[in-house]
């Protein structure tokens, strides 16, 4: 397999140097022990969760997989202070974050022995989170589906590995071993996974989302949020985000009513399902992503298919 002894790999204790996505209602314990189990490095997600079902979820995950798995806060929740005390009492083995700076965190779970990783969209935060003691960074392109920045993971993976010294991960439009060959020869170390395990076996999401997946194709995906003061996010076209799209462009439409639109729409999509009124948060790769399939026969092809190419 390809190289088999990255920094990553070293760092992180796992087998292969795939990382899966943080999404959240979604990267639960039973989806992260599978790809901590599979060989990769397996993400629970705290999302918006109240601090008691993060830990159990953790606890969870230790009995299913005896392998290190990781923990992705987002630091725009009410509960990340509590949270970023969980992890360390719990002795969580890896910390991602997202929406914002962890900065103020990063010396308290460096002492426990933590590993963190910061997701970055930009050079300048990969540089800060370097300064402040990541021990590599996550860089994510838009082509990535929920929250996404401005630059492309082609344009943005090589400034990012020449800005620091830390290694990188590639993230976003990332799902075959194409994309993990190109991440390499974009000077990345390892590459983060999200939309391809939206249809793993072990995923749990309902059967609307994971068909929306599977039947996508290479135009099927929208950003919505692009209003000044509100948060870009990439979904699958539907009913409501086509919807979001038109009214975000109309003057007459306050920001309230489009918050409105939006408060809880994913957990919709997540749970039941709602065609209507969910956003799938999806990513652009989504039209190369069409069959369902274990997280270690996933993870298992893609590692072949890069090695193939690669050699």
């Amino acid at each position: 397999m390809i190289n088999s002894n990255t920094k990553i790999i070293d760092l992180l204790g796992i087998k292969y140097p795939i990382i899966q996505g943080a999404m959240a209602y979604i990267a639960t314990a039973e989806l992260a022990s599978a790809v901590s189990s599979a060989g990769g490095l397996g993400i629970i997600s705290a999302g918006i969760n109240e601090p008691a079902w993060v830990r159990n979820e953790i606890r969870k995950a230790k009995k299913l997989t005896d392998k290190p798995f990781g923990v992705n806060i987002m630091l725009l929740s009410q509960y990340a202070d509590e949270i970023a005390d969980i992890v360390i009492e719990e002795k969580v083995a890896v910390v991602t974050t997202g929406a914002g700076s962890p900065a103020k965190y990063i010396e308290k779970w460096k002492q426990a022995g933590i590993i963190v990783i910061p997701v970055i969209a930009s050079t300048a935060h990969a540089k800060k989170m370097e300064k402040s003691g990541a021990d590599a960074v996550i860089a994510e392109g838009m082509e990535a589906g929920g929250h996404v920045g401005e630059t492309t993971t082609m344009c943005l993976i090589p400034q990012v590995v020449d800005s620091v010294s830390i290694p990188v991960i590639a993230a976003g439009g990332i799902a075959d071993g194409r994309g993990m060959a190109a991440s390499y020869m974009l000077g990345a170390d390892a590459i983060q996974i999200g939309t391809r395990f939206l249809v793993a076996k072990e995923c749990p999401i309902h059967e609307n989302y994971r068909n929306g997946v599977l039947e996508a194709k290479d135009i099927s995906t929208i950003v919505t949020g692009k209003r000044p003061g509100l948060h870009p996010v990439r979904s699958l076209k539907t009913t409501m985000s086509r919807d979001f799209f038109q009214k975000e462009f109309d003057s007459t439409i306050e920001h309230s009513e489009l918050e409105q639109m939006g408060k809880g729409a994913y957990k919709l999509a997540v749970e039941s399902g709602d065609m209507e009124r969910g956003c799938f948060l999806c990513g652009q790769i989504a039209g190369l992503v069409n069959k369902e399939q274990t997280c270690k026969e996933i993870i298992e092809e893609i590692m072949q298919e890069a090695t193939a190419l690669l050699k």
